[in-house]
């Protein structure tokens, strides 16, 4: 069983970490599993949504796959070393992600390199200011490191890590479920267009 540590802070957007859970937990049978996984025993959401974590955030240095949330206090974890240290995270052999705000933690964690991330446009200024380059799109993917920029693109973060790890027609199995009646086929193409699989995008 593949497993996936969905890191979620105090402050965090309920879309960010749930729609990505939810999604890859469509997979449990298929050998992937996601996990809500918290510095702290619980946290509270930007909206008052309290959560108890299903995993510590210790659970990172053995997950497959790790991804960061955004929320509202993004920033202070960033400026939190203590915390920081406590992910120590590995591209070499995990596939690592993030989520709106959740690029921050990426880059104070060296992890971005030279590459371009995607982000909210909160975000944006913050993560420029650290010479990242943020494109005007919501989804991008260099190895094993991806991010992704705005709530709803938590879809296309979800879609990465499935076909990243089970395949192309395990994505589109989950996508189809949970599309819209009536939307099923181009939901699931523009997901894999976003992620690089599948038809290629129409000018």
């Amino acid at each position: 069983m593949a497993q996936v540590a969905v890191v979620t802070f105090d402050g965090f957007n309920e879309l960010d970490s749930f729609i990505a859970s939810a999604l890859i937990n469509r997979c449990r049978n298929d050998g992937l599993e996601a996990f809500i996984t918290t510095p702290t025993p619980q946290v509270t959401s930007m909206n008052g949504v309290q959560v108890a974590g299903q995993r510590p955030i210790e659970f990172v240095a053995e997950a497959d796959v790790v991804l960061i949330g955004s929320g509202v206090r993004t920033r202070d974890v960033v400026a939190d070393a203590p915390l920081l240290a406590r992910l120590p995270l590995d591209p070499a052999r995990q596939l690592i992600g993030s989520q709106c705000s959740g690029a921050l933690v990426l880059a104070h964690l060296g992890l971005l390199g030279s590459m371009p991330a995607c982000t909210d446009p909160t975000t944006r200024p913050f993560l420029k200011a650290l010479g990242v380059t943020v494109p005007d799109a919501p989804f991008h993917a260099e190895g094993n490191i991806a991010t992704a920029g705005g709530c709803l693109a938590s879809q296309y973060l979800a879609t990465w890590v499935i076909t990243r790890t089970l395949g192309e027609d395990a994505a589109r199995a989950v996508l189809d479920y949970v599309a819209p009646v009536g939307e099923h086929r181009e939901t699931t193409a523009r997901a894999l267009r976003a992620v690089g699989v599948g038809e290629p995008a129409r000018a």
